[in-house]
């Protein structure tokens, strides 16, 4: 068994002071097999999960590379996510790895939802784009980022925006109501399925966007409001986000997914909870990182200015991914070298025992053919 050295990492951010209490705002560990200094070293993000601990970590570290499992200050913070932010901290990230720790190959792994925000930096840093949300100011820390030179998608999702949409419950009456049904877009409702035929498909599709856009035009009035006021944003929340019929239907697009399940259990029992994604947000966070019209955090764009090597893999049982996420990232990347895999096990690579070490040989085979 290959030993695997651990280094804490806490470094400054360019956009926010160190805590009172002592903390960095930019944190991570830094894995790599003891005695070496790898010359490639991936580093994986989240818009707000802790990935210092990343479940791939130790075993790429076992491969011979390096992990930095790295965190912005919007870890556990989702409710105040700022895309230009997030991508000047992670920047931090990749300068430590070629700086300070030796790596002359960097490798973006974009994981779940981290997946569309590591292909935002790679595309602001190959080809500066992302803005800053109105009536924020421009940040000049993400106009000169580090690129990395290999991208992963693993499990990931197509975008913030999209996978909100796409599991947001359309039949909510009133925002204010987490309670409120629609009747005719109820996707619990046993008289609409399952099985849920193709024409109330496209109906609730177009109901969950048609949800989405009112949100987006609730929240432009309401910084509108406030503009003359002395609140400059607020906190508001979104319920029910647990209603993708593809979590509930395992007839459209099947899979080896576990049927009638999502990442918090019954679909059912979690859209009435209160936890999930989007759940709570402020105004500007919901531009930047949830709304179909002015959010950043989509994938599609960035992938289309990213040319270096690129690999994507999709987990076949994943209850939350499905191939035809995976395929959209596949195409929209512009990358000549690219490669599209798959691993019959779920999001988290947990089942089988044998599914995180099937993945980090795929990564690590991959990554070595291109020289690493």
């Amino acid at each position: 068994m290959t030993e695997i050295v651990r280094e804490f990492v806490g470094l400054p951010s360019p956009v926010a002071t160190r805590a009172g209490a002592g903390g960095h705002p930019c944190q991570g560990l830094y894995h790599r097999p003891a005695g070496v200094q790898p010359g490639t070293a991936f580093i994986a993000t989240h818009y707000n999960v802790d990935f210092a601990e990343h479940y791939l970590a130790s075993y790429l570290a076992e491969r011979g590379f390096g992990f930095l499992g790295w965190n912005t200050r919007f870890r556990g913070n989702e409710a105040s996510f700022l895309l230009d932010h997030a991508i000047a901290e992670i920047g931090v990230g990749v300068r430590w790895l070629r700086e300070q720790a030796g790596v002359e190959r960097v490798v973006l792994l974009g994981n779940s939802g981290g997946g569309s925000l590591m292909a935002a930096y790679q595309s602001q840093a190959v080809e500066p784009n992302v803005l800053p949300v109105s009536g924020l100011r421009p940040l000049p820390a993400v106009e000169e980022l580090p690129p990395g030179d290999l991208f992963v998608a693993l499990a990931a999702h197509s975008g913030r925006p999209e996978v909100l949409t796409n599991w947001l419950d359309p039949s909510v009456i009133s925002e204010a109501d987490p309670a409120s049904v629609d009747p005719a877009l109820d996707p619990y409702n046993p008289g609409n399925g399952p099985p849920f035929t193709p024409e109330f498909q496209v109906r609730y599709r177009a109901a969950q966007r048609d949800r989405n856009d009112a949100i987006t035009d609730w929240v432009l009035a309401e910084l509108d409001r406030l503009a003359h006021t002395r609140a400059r944003d607020r906190l508001f929340t979104v319920p029910r986000t647990w209603a993708d019929l593809r979590m509930i239907d395992p007839s459209i697009e099947p899979s080896d997914r576990r049927a009638r399940w999502c990442y918090a259990g019954d679909p059912m029992r979690a859209n009435y909870g209160v936890f999930g994604i989007g759940t709570v947000s402020t105004l500007r966070t919901w531009l930047s990182m949830w709304s179909l019209r002015t959010s950043q955090c989509t994938a599609a764009p960035h992938l289309a200015r990213i040319t270096v090597p690129s690999l994507v893999i999709h987990a076949t049982a994943d209850t939350g991914v499905y191939e035809s996420d995976a395929r959209a990232l596949y195409n929209a990347l512009a990358a000549p070298d690219r490669a599209l895999e798959f691993v019959k096990a779920d999001h988290y690579l947990q089942e089988p025992a044998s599914g995180r070490a099937e993945a980090a040989d795929l990564i690590a085979d991959w990554t070595s053919r291109r020289g690493g």
